[in-house]
């Protein structure tokens, strides 16, 4: 099984769309193997949006992620990475379809509400920032059969 890191940035919480955003996941079949709301500090923060360092947009963007609180989760799932994606829309609100987190709630270009790992290889690196692996949680959802076919990957 695959897994990803989300993060509800503090627009998300600010407007009190967590709820909301995660019972998409939820509906949509995806497991939740960690969570937790914290204030993210301006290293962590730095460190994980290290890639981003020298584009016009960090300062800014490291200022929004420390802005306030935040919801980091992690997802399980078979091709968790391209659903989340999917289902997060657009990077700007304006410019995301309908029916996708940032269609239906984004309007902005600063403020996007939800991060979502791009890759395996980030996912593990960002998850590793956020959560000590004991803080991951193994366990069989026991409808998992009716959500993705009764031979799973």
């Amino acid at each position: 099984m695959e897994r990803t890191l989300v993060i509800l940035k503090p627009d998300a919480l600010q407007r009190q769309l967590v709820g909301r955003i995660i019972t998409r996941f939820e509906e949509k079949g995806l497991q939740i193997v960690a969570c937790k709301m914290m204030q993210m500090s301006r290293d962590l923060a730095e460190r994980h949006y290290a890639v981003h360092k020298g584009k016009p947009f960090y300062a800014s963007l490291i200022e929004y992620i420390i802005s306030g609180p935040v919801m980091v989760v992690v997802l399980q799932a078979a091709g968790v990475i391209e659903m989340t994606r999917k289902m997060m829309g657009a990077t700007f609100g304006f410019q995301a379809e309908p029916g996708t987190i940032r269609g239906d709630f984004g309007a902005s270009r600063g403020l996007n509400l939800i991060h979502g790992s791009d890759s395996p290889q980030a996912a593990q690196t960002e998850i590793k920032l956020f959560f000590a692996d004991t803080e991951l949680i193994d366990y069989q959802l026991s409808g998992s059969g009716w959500i993705y076919g009764k031979a799973q990957d």
